[in-house]
């Protein structure tokens, strides 16, 4: 079980976000602004911080910030509906995924469990899992063992989500995924409540590792179903 750090100006969402997390057994502290969230995360070490963007004196993205570059912490964001370009700038910064208010407690607390178990699986000592390789195509190199990604032997900064949705799109180069599968099997939640996750994942890839992102040759959209990984 898990330490979690719950930040909203809501003392309502702090309070039922925290009993959700609790009746899963983790540890739940909490602030209400941008400069208490940063004194807690220091003083109290959390193994995952849910984080709203919209706070009093220092803004979540400062706040996601600055987290990142004292200690790398899985991190959810809390965003309006409408702040398409604080998500993307959020996941540039590290944090890990993102929720959309109004939300289900209940879905907070599946995403929660889902980037925790992805964190231990993807930590030092899980080693490679059976069945993954290190896939090669021309110009692109993804190596699960190292959790490493080269383009045009240049390596790439991926999140941990960034990578794991890459490598399971590269191991079917031309299969078809429809969103819904790619929540339910990347993000590992039982329901895809917020497929705009994939949809926004997708696009930071493009940007990391396409030559023309609005040309892509890997990460290819198949308009209606979902996306594919192209070799050409």
């Amino acid at each position: 079980m898990a330490k979690v750090l719950v930040v909203d100006d809501e003392p309502n969402i702090r309070e039922v976000v925290g009993l959700y997390l609790s009746r899963d057994g983790h540890t739940v502290v909490s602030a209400a602004d941008g400069v208490e969230a940063l004194e807690v995360f220091r003083r109290s070490e959390p193994d995952l911080v849910v984080l709203d963007l919209m706070l009093p004196r220092i803004n979540g993205l400062e706040v996601c910030r600055r987290i990142q570059a004292e200690r790398r912490v899985p991190l959810i964001m809390l965003t309006a509906r409408g702040e398409e370009e604080e998500r993307i700038v959020g996941l540039s910064l590290g944090a890990d995924d993102y929720v959309v208010k109004p939300f289900s407690p209940r879905e907070l607390a599946a995403r929660v469990a889902a980037v925790l178990r992805r964190v231990e699986e993807s930590g030092p000592d899980s080693g490679r899992k059976p069945g993954q390789k290190v896939l090669s195509f021309e110009g692109l190199r993804v190596d699960p063992n190292r959790r490493e990604v080269l383009v045009r032997d240049e390596p790439v900064t991926l999140t941990a989500r960034e990578f794991d949705l890459l490598y399971y799109l590269a191991s079917s180069p031309g299969r078809v995924y429809t969103r819904d599968h790619l929540m339910e099997t990347v993000w590992g939640y039982a329901f895809a409540a917020e497929t705009s996750t994939v949809t926004v994942h997708v696009r930071r890839l493009r940007e990391k590792i396409e030559a023309d992102p609005t040309h892509p040759r890997y990460l290819q959209t198949v308009w209606g179903v979902g996306y594919k990984f192209g070799r050409a």
